[in-house]
């Protein structure tokens, strides 16, 4: 809707990446495992662009983690839009995007 451009609203976003973790476990090293911290930076980054569309901004946080993160092996990511403007009695509508290798 025009005034969900001007205004913004409120989005929850859940998010599973699959990734190896093998040499995490063994070596106890940072570099081994998925940055927790660069992931949620991530998704900040693309949440904060205004979007027509939840589809797009699904599309736009896969494949950044796909370009970030090339160990990945599967997304499951769910955005949900907090009181949609639809005139339904529900507390969210969204999009849900998962994908396996």
């Amino acid at each position: 809707m025009p005034q969900e451009q001007e205004v913004g609203g409120e989005f929850v976003v859940d998010l599973k990446v699959g990734y190896p973790i093998e040499a995490a476990m063994q070596s106890d090293e940072v570099d081994d495992t998925l940055n927790y911290a660069e992931l949620y930076e991530l998704v900040k980054k693309e949440m904060a662009i205004p979007s027509k569309l939840l589809e797009h901004v699904a599309g736009r946080i896969v494949n950044g983690i796909n370009e970030r993160f090339p160990k990945v092996s599967s997304i499951e990511l769910k955005i949900t839009k907090k009181n949609p403007p639809m005139g339904a009695d529900c507390d969210g509508a969204g999009v849900e995007v998962c994908i396996k290798d």
